[in-house]
């Protein structure tokens, strides 16, 4: 591929793509990034897009990220996480077939693989048990078929849950980091409301997940074409544990009440995972430990 010249990046407005800009800024500033402005559902606007920038690299993040969300739209969660996954593939295909796509999959597409309790590598089934999940892993698949079948350069990622400054609400610690503070502030009540604090969840700091996605980009002459990457810590860790911290960072002293409408009908009990690909083929592994992650939600 070469020295990469024009990197388009989509969704790069949003929670991880205000990440993802700067770090590619510092590890690649002679590449001009541009962010995808186009409707990713229109075919045609995602052609001329695409035309008209002919990318050396595509980042492609934009999508239906939120479980509630997609849910709720199931339509809509389908139409942009995988049919405008499709549009996008497509059109790399035809305007620019050099393109290395990175594909910002979710490891919430393992779903009830979770259940075995071990630490999943990339080679354990998708068995998505939710509307976001199944649509990201149709979109993982799809992709891979397309490597395999049209050429298409494309490397598939599946980060476990990433955390930092900037997420929505509508996920579990962005909405739990965002109540304590009204709390702290005086704004809110002492209580806070959550959902299933046993649960145990992979967390990662965002900046860690975006370096992944640019070490590849300067990796991916040699790397296989299709490569799936996990991208976790391999540490278990309880919700309770983590919303504990964030109580503890901020010195204020709240109750917990469990919110039906915060509990999810197929929650699993464990979701760990196995990121040595990434380690060996990649050198990556996460900088950031768990108590600069509660600060930097927070």
């Amino acid at each position: 591929m070469g020295q990469l010249r024009r990197i388009l990046v989509t969704g790069a407005g949003g929670f991880v793509g205000r990440h993802l800009m700067p770090e590619l800024g510092r590890r690649f500033p002679w590449a001009e990034l541009v962010s995808f402005r186009a409707d990713i559902t229109d075919p045609a606007a995602t052609e001329t897009s695409v035309r008209d920038v002919r990318p050396d690299a595509c980042v492609h993040l934009a999508g239906i990220t939120a479980v509630p969300e997609a849910r709720e739209h199931p339509r809509r969660a389908f139409a942009v996480n995988l049919d405008g996954t499709l549009n996008l593939a497509r059109a790399l295909l035809a305007h620019a077939p050099g393109c290395q796509l990175i594909h910002a999959g979710s490891a919430d597409c393992y779903g009830a693989s979770f259940r075995s309790g071990q630490a999943l590598d990339e080679s354990a089934p998708l068995a998505p048990l939710n509307t976001y999940a199944a649509s990201k892993a149709a979109a993982d698949l799809t992709l891979g078929a397309m490597a395999a079948e049209s050429g298409l350069r494309v490397l598939r990622f599946r980060p476990f849950n990433h955390v930092g400054p900037g997420q929505s609400e509508a996920f579990a610690l962005g909405s739990f980091a965002a109540q304590l503070r009204r709390i702290a502030r005086g704004d809110a009540a002492p209580v806070l409301h959550v959902g299933n604090l046993d649960a145990e969840r992979d967390f990662l700091h965002v900046n860690d997940v975006v370096r992944a996605y640019a070490l590849a980009l300067g990796r991916s002459d040699d790397l296989p074409n299709g490569t799936i990457f996990n991208i976790a810590s391999g540490i278990p860790r309880r919700m309770r544990d983590m919303v504990e911290a964030m109580i503890v960072s901020l010195g204020i002293h709240v109750s917990v009440e469990i919110d039906p409408t915060r509990l999810r009908p197929s929650d699993i009990p464990r979701a760990v995972g196995d990121a040595s690909r990434a380690e060996n083929l990649l050198g990556w592994h996460p900088d950031h430990g768990i108590e600069e992650i509660v600060r930097s939600v927070l």
